[in-house]
């Protein structure tokens, strides 16, 4: 929505700067996108007198003129035709950038002779399109004036973005109203045409429709003898101003109207009419040609303006070329109605027309202002073309704004925290139009015919706060009971952020894939079900909810491997989708990574160095997610049943028990990767972030956040030979609860397996014991060793190896 400093004086009273009335509209809503001031565009352009113009001495199209812009005489080489001695024009020194072209003027030379500066033509001033000579201004216009004060373009260009619920502000009055509401100044207000008619309309206006109408009133005036010319200069410029093409007088004026009071009308050169004019629904096969030059079929669907003969236009959004006013026409017909919203969106959007009536019509147009739009047209049409009007037809009735709410005023410190006076409250909601009646505190509230968006006192609480200002609403931090903030993050987002921080600190990178997948990939990770099948997919290859993330983020390292980075680790945590049911919905963290993106290991590692990622940094990835959740990973079970898009023999499950399944992890089936054509191997864990249970409330001081031991840890390595089914979990596990107190961590540094073991192995670990009360002597040390080969060789029969 655009329109001008002086247009909105039109409708404000105030004395307040632009600056603070661009301010104060974005702080009510109606954001300024941008403002255009052509004072400031145009201010190195005077008005000059050219003194002297004589024909160049070596080319035979330019002319030598001296210009006197009332300080200083330039030359100028100029090669306008209509360039003469004493004529007035528009005068740019050097350094001045010319908007039109882009070009920024510099002192030169042309064809021998010195030129300094330049007269301009309209297009070069971005204007228009006129370039044949210079501008040519009366001669007694002033010298030394700036150009834009001399063709009235001083006034700023005001942008503003309106929401889908603010069709009042898609007139200016509606934006002046707010602002008068909002303290930066008087609304002024509207005076209603009493246009009283000669005689009665000779074309006759009908609502034809069946059942509900999509166009209750429909109103209309004829003005006969009138003559179509161009519109006023002023008229012009506010149009030009806001990026619209001055026609002739009658268009101007709907296009102002529209502008001006948010009221969208039609011109019908009443001439070409047949018959009575009607708002009904289309009929298959009929078709017209619009003002946009192109040819529509319209149906039963759309909302028409049809005469007896043709179809004449689409209500509420565009006439027809055929009945529409020209310099020729002598009488005429406005018209002016309301229509739905819905119909008038659904016709567009299935015609794809944009229209400036459209955009209003659908956010809705005050049903209102009908009868006073097309009064003041016809006043406008008689003031500027002449002419005799009729008396006013009207079909149908203006639908009446009876929506009254309750409110309690106390809802607005109760949902804001806004301390404000009744009187004040009543005032702001007064001033925007809203009448009131009721006891002090609790009244009955009438919303205006304009705000069809309003329906409860929430809404009017709202309307509130954003004209006193969101910036005055209270900022109240968080209740801190003994000191220590109340939670903010549910259970489900907090375990999403520590699993996220964990992942993202491991080296991985986030992803984030569509929720839609193919039913080929679907069915290859466990769904594929018809319950998640989408009724109306956005594509032929996204038709099903996902089950998994791996098909989304599968594909995303092929599609970084097919652009040379082999080396993928990708992770992503949202919802998959197994059904239905509230249940069915999990949220999971997955993680996918191929080539050489191994965790790097610190210190001794029993898989050496850098090499592809296997099973075990699947695994690693999954433990340390579930780690950041809380779960007792010291306690985990690992199991061979992962699901079928796994490796059978390099894969496995994480649980608790038979029934809790927390992750599965693994190198993903060949066959699987050679059905999507991905090149593999690519391992992957999934972890199901809501299957351990929520954590017992403990006391947040029980245990200090850091533990930071005073005395120094200790290492000792032990090396097993144990039979080769044994798991390395069972030797860890062993060693780990043979003395609770002191063993702080238990990791594998070696593997070795060979023939001279005849189908044993040695598995070398590194426990790191960890005293809190006194230092360790090698006797203690001693104690420990004896438990941790104790336990070892219980749990597994695995002895120390010599």
């Amino acid at each position: 929505m655009k329109f001008t400093l002086n247009w909105l004086k039109d409708h404000l009273e105030t004395d307040e700067s632009l600056e603070a009335l661009a301010d104060k509209l974005s702080l009510i809503g109606l954001e300024v996108e941008s403002i255009e001031n052509p004072a400031e565009t145009f201010a190195p352009f005077k008005t000059a007198r050219v003194v002297k113009a004589e024909q160049h001495p070596d080319a035979d199209r330019l002319r030598v003129c001296i210009v006197d812009d009332g300080t200083t005489q330039y030359q100028v080489v100029c090669g306008a035709p209509n360039a003469r001695t004493g004529m007035v024009g528009v005068f740019a020194p050097a350094g001045t950038h010319i908007p039109g072209t882009g070009m920024d003027l510099k002192p030169g030379v042309i064809r021998g002779v010195e030129s300094n500066g330049m007269l301009v033509s309209e297009r070069e001033m971005g204007l228009s399109d006129e370039h044949d000579g210079i501008i040519d201004l009366d001669a007694d216009t002033a010298i030394g004036v700036p150009f834009a004060q001399v063709l009235g373009l001083d006034d700023p260009v005001i942008e503003i973005a309106i929401t889908p619920n603010r069709g009042d502000c898609l007139g200016v009055h509606g934006v002046a109203r707010d602002l008068a509401a909002a303290g930066m100044g008087k609304l002024k207000s509207l005076k209603t045409p009493d246009l009283a008619g000669t005689f009665d309309s000779p074309v006759g206006i009908e609502i034809a429709f069946d059942g509900d109408s999509v166009c209750p009133v429909f109103a209309g005036v004829y003005v006969k003898d009138v003559k179509n010319g161009p519109s006023p200069d002023w008229m012009q410029r506010r149009l030009k101003a806001i990026g619209l093409r001055p026609i002739n007088a009658l268009v101007d004026i709907t296009n102002y109207v529209s502008y001006d009071r948010g009221r969208p009308l039609h011109v019908y050169d009443a001439d070409k009419l047949t018959g009575t004019v009607r708002a009904r629904m289309g009929k298959q096969g009929e078709s017209f040609e619009a003002l946009d030059g192109k040819v529509y079929e319209v149906d039963e669907t759309m909302c028409v303006i049809a005469d007896d003969a043709n179809v004449l236009g689409l209500g509420g959004i565009m006439g027809g070329e055929e009945s529409g006013s020209t310099e020729a026409t002598v009488n005429v017909l406005i018209e002016s109605a309301w229509f739905d919203p819905k119909v008038t969106a659904r016709t567009g959007r299935a015609l794809d027309i944009q229209s400036d009536a459209r955009y209003r019509f659908e956010r809705t147009v005050d049903p209102e202002t009908v009868v006073p739009g097309a009064r003041l047209a016809a006043q406008m049409v008689v003031e500027m073309c002449g002419g005799t009007p009729s008396n006013l037809v009207l079909a149908g009735e203006v639908p009446e704004a009876d929506k009254v709410i309750d409110f309690d005023l106390s809802q607005v410190k109760r949902l804001t925290g806004l301390k404000l006076h009744p009187a004040e409250i009543k005032a702001i909601l007064r001033e925007l139009g809203f009448l009131m009646s009721g006891p002090e505190d609790n009244i009955k509230v009438a919303v205006p015919s304009w705000r069809p968006d309003v329906h409860e006192s929430a809404d009017l609480v709202e309307e509130v706060t954003r004209i006193v200002g969101v910036d005055a609403v209270p900022t109240v931090p968080l209740d801190k009971p003994d000191g220590v903030p109340a939670a903010v993050l549910t259970l489900a987002q907090t375990r999403a952020h520590n699993a996220r921080r964990t992942l993202a600190s491991r080296g991985l990178v986030e992803a984030v894939t569509w929720s839609f997948i193919g039913e080929a990939d679907a069915k290859r990770f466990g769904g594929g079900a018809a319950a998640v099948k989408l009724s109306n997919p956005i594509s032929s290859d996204l038709t099903d909810m996902r089950p998994s993330h791996l098909p989304g983020l599968i594909a995303a390292a092929q599609g970084n491997v097919n652009r040379g980075m082999g080396d993928v680790a990708l992770f992503e945590i949202g919802a998959t989708y197994h059904g239905d049911e509230p249940e069915d919905q999990v949220e999971m963290a997955t993680v996918v990574r191929r080539g050489r993106s191994r965790i790097e290991a610190t210190g001794r590692h029993w898989r050496g160095g850098e090499g592809a990622p296997d099973a075990f940094d699947a695994k690693a990835d999954a433990v340390a997610v579930l780690a950041s959740l809380g779960a007792p990973v010291d306690n985990l079970q690992v199991t061979r049943n992962a699901p079928d898009w796994y490796h059978p023999g390099r894969s496995g499950t994480l649980q608790l028990g038979p029934k809790m399944i927390l992750a599965h992890f693994g190198e993903l089936h060949p066959g699987v990767l050679d059905e999507m054509d991905i090149d593999g191997p690519v391992v992957a864990a999934e972890i199901f972030l809501d299957a351990l249970p929520a954590p017992k409330k403990r006391d947040s001081r029980a245990k200090p956040a850091v533990d930071l031991p005073d005395l120094m840890p200790v290492t000792r390595d032990f090396a097993f030979l144990v039979d080769g089914e044994v798991e390395a979990q069972a030797i860890l596990r062993a060693a780990r609860g043979a003395e609770k107190k002191l063993i702080s961590d238990v990791r594998v540094f070696d593997v070795y397996t060979g023939e001279a073991l005849k189908g044993q192995k040695s598995i070398g670990i590194e426990v790191t014991l960890q005293p809190r009360e006194q230092t360790l002597t090698e006797k203690d040390i001693e104690a420990v060793a004896e438990r941790i080969v104790a336990q070892v060789a219980k749990a597994t029969g695995g002895t120390l190896r010599n």
